[in-house]
């Protein structure tokens, strides 16, 4: 498989296990607190969603630089590999959000 879809779908499953992963421990944590956890998870899970796109894009500022600099520079290629990795962790957090809204009962129409 090449580099960038390999890279692509660790930045996707990153971002999604984040939100999964901090809605079911916030929701552990609400339990002992004797707190309702359902609204706990849901609160969570959309409160969490722009630090996992941050964690699976490498945590750092430097994904917005290579934009920045190979866009300015006319590299059109790494500046769109970048938004592209942006775009699936971003894709990753809300499918991650969504679920748990599912899970919850929260996504009801």
């Amino acid at each position: 498989m090449s580099p960038f879809i390999t890279k692509a779908i660790l930045d996707f499953f990153i971002a999604f296990g984040i939100v999964i992963g901090g809605a079911l421990v916030g929701g552990i944590g609400a339990v002992v607190s004797l707190q309702p956890p359902t609204q706990t998870m849901l609160d969570v899970a959309d409160r969490i969603k722009i630090w996992a796109l941050a964690a699976a894009i490498g945590g750092t500022i430097d994904p917005m630089r290579v934009i920045e600099s190979n866009f300015f520079d006319g590299n059109l290629s790494p500046a769109i590999k970048q938004i592209l990795y942006l775009l699936f962790a971003f894709l990753g957090a809300h499918m991650g959000s969504e679920l748990v809204k599912w899970v919850c009962g929260g996504g009801r129409g």
